[in-house]
């Protein structure tokens, strides 16, 4: 790994690091000040009191890491909209490259059951549902080799144009035949990888990204529903998404501690979907949610 690879991901890591934390101070800052008498309690009605600190630290011990995870407690609801992001550019690709990032959609049909299980009325926003989020640092032997940013639940539409992916994106294919698999990340030349893939495709021998058999540019698919499937045509949230930067390979646990994630030096992407695609959507690909009240003739409204 050379320097310029090095100093690149240490200043992402610190943007994101500086960027949780202002977050962090501005919500703090919300609260209001009260002036009270303290007067003491007893121990019996101490015992009646029940309460949830607004940030709770965590150290855990991993195989190969030292882990902090520090979680704000508080809900968020959002429709988002970013003209681009792209980390990890070293003038030739980008670990991560998506165009007209949104989170949350507006409504189109007030007939339709969104991913909550509620239908909403046209020009309504139905937003991105995220809960307890976090920050979280790998250590070895005292050095900071990764951080991770991410939600303890999460559940909404993400939409955009990706060009570059590092990491999972959780999406189940039907062969035709009734079999489902998980989907692999391509590269264009259909080598399987988790390390800017520009295409996704069935695990088989088959599969062609070049003439497009089996297999989408990632581009194709507009509009993702992050969460897991609940069985009903409605989405229940998830606890494994996030957003890292390692220095270094690092095993990230999931939130409930019994799957290591792995996760490769660079920036690295975990999208959890409740998606199911037969083939012929997989190809023809997904249209995007409407993400913007105002026409710009960019295929966003």
């Amino acid at each position: 790994m050379n320097n310029n690879f090095d100093q690149r991901h240490i200043n992402d890591m610190k943007q994101g690091a500086i960027g949780l934390a202002a977050l962090a101070i501005c919500c703090l800052a919300k609260s209001e000040g009260v002036l009270a008498e303290l007067t003491p309690i007893s121990d019996r009605e101490l015992e009646q009191v029940q309460g949830q600190a607004m940030i709770a630290i965590d150290q855990l011990a991993g195989m190969n890491q030292q882990f902090t995870r520090i979680t704000m407690g508080m809900d968020i609801g959002v429709q988002t909209n970013v003209d681009a992001v792209v980390l990890g550019d070293d003038g030739v690709a980008s670990d991560l490259a998506v165009s007209q990032l949104s989170l949350g959609h507006i409504s189109q049909d007030d007939t339709k059951i969104q991913l909550d299980g509620q239908a909403y009325a046209i020009g309504d926003i139905v937003p991105f549902e995220a809960e307890n989020p976090y920050f979280e640092l790998a250590e070895v032997d005292g050095e900071v080799v990764g951080l991770r940013v991410g939600f303890g639940q999460a559940r909404g539409t993400l939409s955009g144009d990706i060009s570059s992916l590092s990491g999972n994106l959780g999406l189940q294919l039907n062969d035709g035949a009734g079999n489902l698999s998980q989907a692999v990340l391509y590269d264009d030349s259909t080598t399987a990888t988790n390390y800017r893939a520009t295409h996704i495709g069935l695990a088989d021998a088959a599969t062609d990204c070049a003439t497009g058999v089996q297999c989408s540019a990632l581009s194709n698919l507009q509009t993702l529903d992050v969460g897991v499937d609940n069985g009903d045509g409605t989405v229940g949230f998830t606890d494994d998404l996030f957003l890292s930067f390692q220095k270094q390979a690092v095993d990230w646990q999931n939130l409930a501690g019994d799957q290591i994630i792995n996760a490769n030096p660079g920036v690295f992407v975990n999208i959890p979907t409740s998606m199911t695609l037969d083939l012929q959507t997989l190809q023809n690909g997904i249209p995007r949610a409407r993400t913007e009240y105002i026409d710009r003739g960019m295929g966003l409204f």
